[in-house]
């Protein structure tokens, strides 16, 4: 009974390191749009497009295509600056210019072969 205890212990601890394993991965962000991302009413009722940055990230395999959460977030990153990044689920934090950020992730796509 004691060994089947410590056995399962052992499985589950394993599997919950394993799940929490969230590797850093390298990126550079190659470039940047502007985008519509909602909008707001003005004094006078008027409907004014909000804008949001929308980077695009590239792994040696994959780009990423991220965006602000909020609108009010107005830090412009420099492209061609190299981050360290990690994904969970559908959001991609990372550090650039000794700044946290995190941002949507929109899309992804294979990157061009070199």
């Amino acid at each position: 009974m004691k060994k089947s205890f410590l056995l399962a212990a052992a499985v589950i601890l394993g599997a919950t390191l394993v799940h929490a394993g969230n590797k850093p991965e390298m990126g550079t962000i190659i470039s940047e749009n502007s985008v519509a991302c909602g909008s707001k009413l003005e004094k006078n009722k008027q409907s004014v497009d909000v804008l949001c940055q929308e980077y695009v990230v590239r792994t040696a395999t994959t780009d990423y295509r991220i965006r602000q959460l909020k609108p009010s977030d107005k830090a412009l990153i420099p492209i061609n600056t190299s981050i360290e990044f990690t994904l969970d689920k559908d959001k991609m934090k990372f550090k650039a210019n000794g700044k946290s950020y995190e941002y949507a992730i929109v899309s992804e796509a294979a990157a061009p072969k070199s």
